[in-house]
């Protein structure tokens, strides 16, 4: 039965920002950001106040590894607080706030003009559906179906990813182009729109300024997905080069409501978005965005330009500093601040500390774990190290999304667990035995608790060595694994338009029936029971 549960996901996250995830082979699981076993309270009544969380049995954390939307984001500015509200005390015309709230944007960003979403996500879908729909009532009604409407989208191929499902979701074909001389040919009559990601590539060969060239020529618009970036204000990176909308989200460095949204660009393209969202009834009804978080975005744009970034900066610096002085005590230990690169994602500086594992007795991976049990409970990034082969270790701080006062705690366990760490043994060994014989063709079953698949897995057989097939239900990949004795684990990885899914399969073999669970990355993980296919002679019927 599928298991989603935060102590049936094992393992840490090894990204740091948005798009390293689902650059490193689609996105984890945010229960591996975390990781470890998590003891939950039974769920008592609301406790309003600084209990708030605690009341209903959910522990909260000091978040030193940045702006993820599994551990909330960011938390707000006071003034996005006071604006949220403020607003909530009063009644508006939607239609007008929104008008009022776009030109303040542009005004503010030197954009032709802005709207709040429901989430970067939420941009990107609004404005697909602008794309295909525009102003039109009748099409902007058909939507999803698609028939006699424009209905692809074009993307290039180091722009795929997770979040573009935002745009399939419309229902449209999307066409990926892999190399510049491949771009005119991608433009037809059906094209409505090309999508970008911020990030590496968005300046290359098919990078937003190349791109946008031809889509103009084309009047195709242009949108770049910039969601954990900082806001560049006039003139705004992307729309310089040439897109016609960019979109961020809300609730990252922006420190605006986390379920808000924030598109910038041309004031027709971002007018038809609005037309196509809520509270209009159309595609986009169902991500609808409040008075509260509208102007809880607006606030957070305002702060922005006021705010004094290089202060703030320091006081990261200053932070790490303090966390890196504590750990440095410890003999073998060490720590260093590194700058980040040239991207705009999630630009902070970060702590690197590391150490050998095998002399302090803990890997960077068992500290994650030991620090998310912990209370404070702590969330730190990129923890490595796994025994007993690989026990050079390291865990890297983000400063980014910690508040004022964090910094002593966080630095107060890491010495703590770091110089007395709980007792770790290495794993079991795999059993001793001459191997199961596990080759053939197989018929699989996965019961996800909520549904079930019937999957077929050919496995080839080389000692303990495995290698083979496994057919899921629409897709086929190469798989590798190993038995010893009975125990049998092996996997597959599958790319499915923007994601990436995986399937570890890990369980015993007796005779001609193998069983065991199926971990599935972020969805958890799942039982899974397998029979050797029989092949049996042809018969043939009387005449």
């Amino acid at each position: 039965m599928l298991n989603l549960s935060w102590n049936k996901v094992k393992g840490s996250l090894a990204g740091h920002s948005r798009r390293d995830l689902f650059r490193r082979g689609g996105l984890l699981a945010a229960t591996q950001a975390l990781g470890g076993r998590l003891q939950r309270a039974a769920a008592a009544p609301l406790e309003l106040g600084a209990n708030l969380y605690r009341s209903i049995g959910v522990r909260p954390i000091i978040n030193a590894r940045g702006t993820f939307t599994i551990i909330t984001g960011s938390q707000t500015l006071l003034e996005v607080k006071r604006a949220m509200d403020e607003a909530s005390r009063g009644y508006v015309q939607m239609d007008e706030l929104m008008d009022g709230v776009g030109q303040r944007l542009a005004d503010l960003t030197g954009a032709e003009w802005g709207i709040v979403t429901a989430g970067c996500c939420a941009a990107l879908t609004h404005c697909t559906a602008a794309a295909i729909a525009g102003f039109n009532p009748e099409r902007m009604q058909r939507l999803p179906d698609l028939t006699g409407l424009k209905s692809e989208v074009i993307i290039p191929s180091y722009s795929r990813n997770v979040y573009d499902h935002a745009i399939r979701m419309l229902g449209v074909k999307i066409v990926e182009v892999r190399e510049k001389s491949e771009l005119e040919a991608a433009f037809n009559d059906r094209t409505a729109l090309v999508y970008i990601l911020g990030g590496p590539g968005d300046d290359g060969p098919l990078g937003t300024r190349a791109i946008s060239e031809v889509a103009k020529r084309k009047n195709v618009p242009v949108i770049v997905d910039a969601a954990a970036e900082i806001l560049t204000l006039k003139p705004n990176v992307h729309l310089d080069r040439g897109a016609s909308a960019v979109a961020y989200s809300g609730g990252k460095c922006i420190r605006g409501p986390q379920a808000a949204g924030l598109l910038l660009g041309e004031k027709n393209l971002l007018q038809a978005a609005w037309a196509n969202s809520a509270p209009h009834h159309a595609y986009g009804r169902s991500l609808k965005v409040g008075k509260e978080e509208i102007m809880g975005m607006l606030a957070a744009v305002e702060m922005w330009v006021k705010r004094d970034h290089q202060a703030e900066w320091r006081q990261w610096e200053t932070w790490l500093d303090h966390i890196a002085g504590s750990v440095k005590r410890i003999d073998g230990v060490t720590a260093k601040v590194v700058q980040p690169n040239e991207g705009l994602s999630n630009r902070s500086p970060r702590l690197v500390i590391q150490w050998d594992g095998a002399k302090l007795g803990i890997t960077g991976q068992e500290l994650s774990k030991v620090l998310l049990g912990s209370e404070p409970r702590i969330v730190v990034d990129r923890g490595t190290g796994s025994r007993p082969a690989n026990m050079a270790s390291s865990v890297s701080i983000v400063p980014y999304m910690l508040m004022p006062g964090e910094e002593k705690p966080v630095a107060d366990r890491l010495y703590a667990t770091l110089s007395k760490p709980p007792v770790f043994q290495n794993p079991e060994p795999p059993p001793q035995g001459t191997p199961a014989a596990v080759a053939g063709q197989w018929e699989a079953r996965l019961e996800f608790g909520r549904g079930s698949a019937n999957h077929s897995i050919v496995l080839e057989q080389d000692g303990s060595k495995l290698v083979g097939t496994h057919h899921t239900e629409f897709y086929a990949a190469d798989l590798t694994g190993a038995v010893a004795a009975n125990s049998v684990r092996f996997q597959t990885s599958f790319q499915i338009q923007g994601q990436r899914l995986t399937y570890a399969f890990t369980g015993t073999a007796n005779g001609d029936k193998m069983a065991g669970v199926v971990a599935l990355g972020e969805y958890g993980e799942t039982s899974w029971t397998a029979e050797r296919h029989k092949y049996r002679a042809p018969t043939g019927r009387r005449a």
